[in-house]
């Protein structure tokens, strides 16, 4: 009998062609062995950055609504559990092991990714829990994503920039094409982007999507007293129009969030006839909602904020949420990034945020080695620098150098904010 780590080390180096290898075939093969197919709506989440808080939203808000939720989402911080929730619990290491032993029996001679596994392993256990929706966050792109095995009776994509192009292409309109391709014909689709990208329209259009945009079909506006209103009006629609008032503003800080919780509750609206939600368990999953290293403000003194941003779309929110935050005396970065990122892109554009860098490699194949973080910081001009021989002794010589005035931004990947929660006080 596996433990659930005996698994992951085993599913690391499992797959031949490494851990990732796009296509449906396999995958599908092994879905179709196992019989999952679900009974209860499906959202698909894509997007390039806010799909993780979109998935965090509807699943706090279904919650809320007595709704039995499953939720997939990658990748984790702690623990790989936090891939799988219901009812925005991660679920058990002995539910996770039954179901990657459901699926070795079920694949016989298919080989398949750490991710390929993950996704079924979630599906698996949300039809045997019987859950009434399943929120499935897509793990890259959309069209070739394992999560794309499952038709989705409602899709979202968030945000659409360059990041991963050796898997998607090098323009934002190929990038657009591979996220569209999670719509499905006569199905909503979300777009939290206006005006969204040609391919991305022609896409919904050639397949039959119902389009749904940001500024067109939906849109949001900050109201005083710390509140805001949100407001449903299809184009399509026979006069169909729904207003939430006096929302509360999203636990979940930074100011491209109201739209990300726009985009989820346009979900909301599409699948009322199914899932009716009202508008307490809206107010009470705006304001419990959450979702860990997303500019999230730890409590305390110094003020730390923890973001996972790692391509240069989620570095211009996490500078236009720095912005916004009190003043700071001293303002230290606690960074490292993975070296297939756009680290000029990053560096670029958040550079004058910041006094001093402590920098540090990540322990994984795909780190920047310190020496070239190094380069990289002082091609750009940044010479207050500081080298450590991990994420963790950076981040715990800023917090013993930071006076209580001054700000810590820990940020550029989930593995670097990952390695200082596991050193957090």
């Amino acid at each position: 009998m596996k433990t659930l780590q005996d698994w992951l080390s085993h599913l690391e180096t499992a797959h031949s062609a490494g851990p990732i290898d796009m296509g449906l075939a396999r995958v599908g093969e092994v879905k179709a062995r196992m019989g999952l197919q679900p009974q209860c709506p499906v959202i698909v989440v894509a997007g390039t950055n806010g799909k993780g808080s979109v998935c965090a939203y509807l699943s706090r808000i279904y919650a809320q609504a007595g709704f039995k939720v499953g939720t997939l989402t990658s990748p984790h911080l702690l623990r790989f559990n936090e891939r799988i929730a219901i009812n925005t619990q991660p679920v058990s290491d002995e539910m996770i092991v039954g179901a990657f032993e459901r699926i070795e029996a079920a694949r016989g001679d298919i080989s398949l990714t750490y991710f390929e596994f993950n996704t079924l392993a979630a599906v698996d256990i949300f039809m045997r829990e019987q859950v009434d929706v399943m929120v499935l966050e897509v793990g890259l792109g959309g069209r070739l994503d394992a999560v794309n095995i499952f038709d989705a009776d409602c899709a979202v994509v968030t945000s659409i920039d360059l990041d991963h192009e050796a898997f998607l292409g090098d323009t934002v309109e190929k990038i657009a094409f591979e996220k569209a391709g999670v719509f499905r014909s006569g199905k909503p689709a979300v777009c939290g982007q206006n005006p969204p990208p040609q391919s991305l329209q022609q896409h919904a259009e050639a397949i039959g999507a119902d389009l749904l945009l940001i500024k067109r079909d939906f849109d949001y506006a900050p109201l005083e007293n710390v509140q805001w209103r949100y407001r449903y009006h299809p184009q399509h629609s026979d006069g169909i129009t729904r207003n939430r008032n006096a929302l509360p503003v999203p636990a979940l800080r930074g100011a491209y969030q109201m739209g990300n919780a726009a985009c989820a509750l346009t979900v909301l609206e599409t699948l009322h006839d199914r899932l009716p939600v009202d508008l307490g368990a809206v107010k009470r999953g705006l304001v419990m909602v959450e979702n860990p290293g997303r500019f999230q403000v730890l409590p305390g003194r110094p003020l730390t904020v923890l973001d996972v941003g790692h391509n240069p779309h989620a570095a211009r929110a996490l500078r236009r949420s720095l912005i916004n935050l009190a003043f700071a005396q001293n303002r230290t970065a606690v960074f490292s990034m993975l070296a297939d990122k756009d680290i000029d892109g990053v560096l670029d554009t958040v550079k004058d945020q910041f006094d001093e860098w402590f920098t540090a490699p990540l322990d994984v194949p795909r780190g920047m080695s310190a020496d070239a973080l190094q380069q990289k910081l002082a091609a750009h001009g940044i010479d207050n620098v500081r080298s450590f021989g991990n994420i963790g002794e950076a981040y715990r010589a800023a917090l013993a150098k930071a006076g209580e005035n001054d700000r810590i931004v820990v940020f550029g990947s989930f593995h670097t904010v990952a390695e200082a929660m596991s050193v957090l006080p």
